[in-house]
């Protein structure tokens, strides 16, 4: 009537044998997933590095600042130099130009069409050469073309970055609020404050 002990252990352990190899499977192919978008990515990457190539090819070989490479890690990118790469975004279908700074990543371009993305880094290969050449002839005045997509203008960026206009502005909310919190407690205490004066 009841089965043996034998028996539903031998049941319970290859019910877990059977639950153990579907979840291997499917790690297997989660990781399998993994590896094809990264394949993709860098196969996205390296096509823009081929659009690029002719550019790459006509950048001088004494100017060393240049690292034109596909670091193929986690996230692959494509090095222009040592603080700008081209990454794939999280949609994997767009190419974002990124610059690292001292105050954090700038995106310098954001776009889904390859050959918009090759015209980005076109330039800014093309503003850093010219950026050089004017520094050896001795004209140390920054260019500024850089075109950051979606950031305000520098001039915005250097009246809102003072420490002191902070202050103030913060002050003259401070004392704003206080004028007009005692203009509404005389208004609530109007009759307390008609009867005083009689």
């Amino acid at each position: 009537m009841s089965e043996p002990l034998e028996d539903r252990t031998e049941t319970a352990k290859s019910r877990l044998a059977n639950a153990i190899r579907e979840v291997k499977n499917a790690v297997a192919d989660r990781d399998d997933v993994v590896v094809d978008i990264r394949e993709a990515q860098l196969t996205r990457l390296e096509l823009l590095a081929e659009d690029l190539a002719p550019v790459f090819r006509d950048v001088p070989k004494d100017d060393d600042r240049f690292d034109f490479a596909i670091s193929k890690g986690l996230q692959p990118r494509l090095w222009i130099d040592a603080v700008t790469h081209v990454t794939l975004g999280r949609d994997r279908r767009t190419y974002r130009f990124l610059r690292d700074t001292r105050l954090g990543r700038v995106v310098l371009a954001e776009t889904a069409d390859i050959n918009a993305a090759a015209d980005h880094v076109t330039r800014y290969i093309a503003e850093r050469l010219i950026e050089r050449q004017r520094i050896l002839e001795g004209d140390v005045t920054y260019i500024g073309v850089d075109t950051v997509v979606g950031s305000e203008t520098p001039e915005k960026a250097s009246s809102s970055s003072r420490p002191s206009a902070g202050f103030f502005k913060g002050m003259g909310i401070a004392i704003l609020g206080g004028i007009l919190g005692i203009i509404a407690f005389a208004l609530i205490a109007w009759e307390r404050i008609a009867e005083l004066i009689r």
